[in-house]
């Protein structure tokens, strides 16, 4: 296959930046690169507009350093909070992968972030806090906290269960015990009232 050099007068991913000079098919270069405008002949005419484009690319560089040095900035003081289905002995079902990741920043935090610079050594497959890498330029990383929470309640411990039993029967207990201590103070009054000696029936003095 024909090779070709050319000049990129912008980034192509996986090709180079603008003002890099590169190899590649003289098909690839005469349908895509050229009609895009993404490349121009390698010519001792082009050579001239080398110096425009390296100083175009530092300052792209530069902006694109100051951008994302601020974002990873933001990302590392916020706590990305997701949920996962769980089984009843709290392990996932499935896992959270980078796509998932970047996903949810787009829709919690409205932060777009491709998912080739989230960088994981396997899919998250546990509840709780994580640390994340995020590679967002070759000069800035950073660490974005990822929480997993359970969607599914988990059931009470044994335990628990018994000590509410516990707590609403003290109570009942409770009342019963006011209950006939209430009995026995009537029963005591009453007794009292029965005790009691009758009264003398008042004697009308007739006057003579």
């Amino acid at each position: 296959m024909a090779k070709t050099e050319v000049i990129l007068t912008h980034n192509v991913i996986g090709l180079g930046a603008e003002s890099d000079q590169v190899k590649v098919a003289a098909g690839y270069a005469r349908n895509y690169l050229f009609p895009q405008r993404l490349a121009i002949p390698l010519t001792a005419a082009n050579k001239r507009r080398l110096e425009a484009l390296r100083l175009r690319r530092a300052e792209r560089e530069a902006h694109e350093f100051n951008t994302m040095s601020e974002l990873a900035k933001s990302l590392s003081r916020m706590t990305l909070i997701l949920t996962a289905k769980t089984g009843e002995d709290g392990k996932m079902f499935g896992s959270i992968t980078p796509g998932v990741i970047a996903d949810e920043l787009k829709h919690q935090f409205e932060i777009a972030v491709d998912k080739k610079k989230i960088h994981l050594e396997h899919p998250l497959r546990a509840l709780g806090e994580h640390e994340v890498e995020l590679r967002l330029n070759p000069q800035v990383t950073t660490s974005l906290k990822v929480r997993i929470d359970s969607a599914t309640p988990l059931p009470k411990p044994a335990e628990t269960r018994g000590t509410e039993t516990r707590a609403k029967e003290t109570p009942a207990r409770g009342r019963e015990a006011a209950t006939e201590k209430t009995r026995a103070t009537t029963t005591d009054k009453a007794e009292v009232k029965k005790e009691r000696p009758p009264r003398k029936p008042k004697v009308e003095k007739r006057a003579e």
